[in-house]
């Protein structure tokens, strides 16, 4: 019975987090509550505990996820001074005309969103207020304007620069470095956030450029579900304005940043934190440039940002915790022994693992998952040989479909509070299904060919 103790603990976590409770003092005082009567009967080593100061203050110092709240502070900005409404006329404007061509419009700006924020609900209730009433009013059928804008907005997962990339990144990292530790393999070598930006630029792309079939292939085969922008839609994106310099004000600035904070990254010029910077200080250009700044939209981009990025290091702070209790009660011994003792090694492991994360994507969120469930699988599968690069890329795209799929979905549950009474949850759920079916096929194939993940950055390295 001891043994279990540790699997106790982490679905005593998972109840306490089901029952609505605050993520960060879940994960600390479930584990703080298993230490102590541990402690009691002599089950658990109270030294294990004294190693959370040094956690502590090893995520304060850590200057990975400095670019956190900087990228967090971009993408709010981004979104409050109405750049990315803006954004979306522009690309009305681009393939309006077209049957599909408001649709492929959300998924681009979805797409450029999503990189620029990184974070599922803020992205999927941004293109819910500004794209949803306009599909709607062009006539799009609901089911596929809302599985669009649902699966656009779980882009923030894979594309980057996002903020899951980032915090997975330092998680691979980690867990990489335990891995070759336990292979004897002491000159360690390192798994950079960088190293996962590009591992994750392929499959992403691929995704985008998936979605943008689909929907042409709706505009083709159901052309009254995915009707062109109607006149007056397109005339109110211009206005008085000449149509080559709406375009210009509003998708160039953006994608210039996007493009400068991500090549920047790639190219090995600046780090993500420092990348995160220059993003944050572009922003806030463009939104005086923009005449979108002023010290009421100032103050608010501050306070969400610092409440995310609160949030963010309380959870991590939560969950070192967490992590310390369930080695102390040899849960890391534990899942070595599961894995290692399954039939079908490494594949069966790695198929339990992602089964299990895509579960978990119901009831935890991406940062959750990320911080409890990849430190303590994360060594094990990456001893076996995975590589860091592709681990991670399939936990991202796992991810971001279960954040996708009905009933639980996290992304159908944002647009749900921010669509109109007359859009019906089935109509939601139906408009997802093709889109849930197009992320299996990334995984897929994925699977079959991990050069689409490991691909560009041994080109980069090797430069």
């Amino acid at each position: 019975m001891i043994e279990f103790i540790p699997l106790f603990l982490f679905l005593a976590v998972c109840l306490v987090l089901m029952c609505g409770y605050p993520v960060a003092f879940s994960l600390a005082g479930t584990s703080l509550l298993f230490a102590a009567v541990g402690t009691m009967t002599g089950t658990f080593d109270t030294a294990f505990l004294s190693a959370v100061p040094n956690r502590f203050y090893g995520i304060m110092i850590n200057t990975n996820l400095f670019a956190v709240p900087m990228f967090v502070f971009m993408g709010m900005m981004l979104e409050k001074s109405k750049i990315a409404e803006a954004l979306l006329e522009g690309m009305a404007l681009l393939f309006g005309k077209m049957r599909g061509g408001l649709g492929i419009s959300v998924i681009i700006v979805g797409m450029l969103m999503a990189a620029s924020t990184g974070i599922v609900g803020a992205t999927v209730v941004t293109m819910g207020v500004i794209s949803l009433p306009t599909m709607l009013r062009a006539g799009y059928s609901p089911s596929l304007a809302t599985g669009t804008i649902c699966a656009t907005g779980t882009l923030g997962q894979i594309i980057p620069p996002s903020i899951a990339l980032v915090l997975l990144g330092d998680v691979i990292s980690n867990a990489y470095q335990q891995a070759q530790i336990r292979m004897g393999v002491f000159s360690t070598q390192n798994v950079s956030v960088g190293d996962l930006f590009a591992g994750a630029m392929i499959p992403g792309l691929i995704l985008v450029v998936l979605y943008i079939i689909y929907m042409l292939g709706m505009a083709i085969l159901k052309p009254q579900t995915a009707p062109p922008a109607s006149a007056e839609d397109l005339k109110r994106a211009t206005g008085d304005t000449h149509i080559l310099l709406t375009l210009s004000k509003s998708l160039l600035p953006p994608l210039l940043l996007i493009i400068a904070v991500l090549g920047s990254i790639l190219s090995g010029a600046a780090t993500p934190t420092e990348a995160a910077g220059v993003g944050g200080l572009g922003a806030i250009l463009l939104a005086l440039a923009n005449r979108q700044l002023n010290y009421a939209i100032f103050k608010d981009v501050a306070i969400s940002t610092a409440k995310v990025s609160a949030m963010v290091y309380l959870i991590l702070v939560g969950a070192a915790v967490f992590s310390l209790v369930f080695r102390g009660f040899g849960g890391d011994i534990i899942v070595e022994e599961i894995f290692t003792d399954m039939p079908g090694g490494v594949i069966t492991a790695t198929i339990t693992v992602m089964l299990v994360v895509f579960l978990l994507g119901f009831i935890l969120d991406f940062i959750e998952i990320t911080y409890m469930v990849v430190p303590i699988v994360g060594p094990v599968l990456l001893a076996m040989g995975l590589d860091p690069v592709w681990l991670g890329v399939m936990l991202a795209v796992n991810l971001q479909t279960s954040f996708l799929t009905p009933p639980f979905g996290f992304s159908l549950f944002y647009l749900r509070g921010v669509a109109p009474d007359s859009i019906k949850t089935t109509q939601i759920y139906k408009g997802v299904i093709p889109f849930i079916i197009i992320q299996l096929a990334m995984l897929g194939m994925l699977t079959f060919w991990p050069e689409l993940a490991t691909w560009l950055p041994g080109v980069i390295k090797s430069m």
